[in-house]
């Protein structure tokens, strides 16, 4: 593992001069959970990896542990779920996102790289801690990746993405996810979209998962960035 400010982070470098991909894991994992994607999602160019491990430790079993970027009340989605809904976390701000925000910024500082030959990502929660980054960043990242994330503080995001106005966004989302609906992540692509970034949700008959078909959608995002 590397250690960029306060931020372990598993890699892959292939070159030293390559863009970026960096790829946030969701609650409960931690960063060996997506670090397979860097070797199974195929490109044409060549890509560096970076999958910082979550700045929290979370408990999610007996005598089990994950790591987390904000800590979540898990059982009030279990009594949404319960009730045939999905929590709506569009007007929420999540506690310990800032700090979380923070921390990740400080860790691509260390990386030191120019943002537009870095890509964001993440799934679920860490998708959130991505579009939060890439919206917020002092300078335009060069891509987006969104897996199984969802809105959060709505009004917040609706004033930065005209920043990013032309910018392409990739977006994934299973039809049938027990834990994020897919009717929130269709607010985040309108969100999205109606204020100046281009992009489209695919969906797929699954729940909270990343499959294969989704992953070949990325590589081929992945080739349509513009990088420097």
């Amino acid at each position: 593992m590397r250690q960029l400010g306060k931020i372990h982070c598993q890699e892959i470098n292939h070159d030293d001069d390559a863009p970026w991909v960096i790829f946030f894991h969701g609650y409960g994992a931690d960063a060996n959970d997506l670090f397979s994607l860097g070797e199974i999602i195929s490109t044409k160019k060549t890509f560096n990896w970076l999958f910082p491990n979550g700045n929290l430790e979370v408990p999610i079993g007996p005598a089990w542990t994950g790591r987390a970027w904000w800590t979540i009340d898990m059982m009030e989605i279990q009594r949404a779920q319960e009730r045939g809904e999905h929590r709506d976390f569009s007007n929420d701000t999540p506690k310990g996102m800032a700090k979380a925000y923070d921390l990740t910024m400080e860790m691509i500082k260390q990386l030191k790289v120019p943002w537009n030959k870095i890509v964001l990502g993440g799934f679920s929660q860490g998708a959130m801690l991505a579009t939060e980054l890439y919206l917020r960043a002092p300078e335009t990242p060069a891509g987006l990746v969104i897996m199984s994330g969802t809105l959060v503080h709505q009004e917040e995001w609706k004033k930065y993405v005209p920043n990013r106005t032309g910018q392409k966004f990739f977006q994934s989302h299973g039809e049938h996810d027990a834990v994020l609906g897919f009717k929130q992540a269709q607010k985040l692509e309108t969100l999205l979209n109606q204020n100046g970034m281009k992009g489209s949700l695919m969906g797929f008959r699954g729940g909270h998962e990343i499959p294969m078909p989704v992953l070949i959608k990325i590589g081929d995002y992945l080739n349509s960035v513009p990088l420097p």
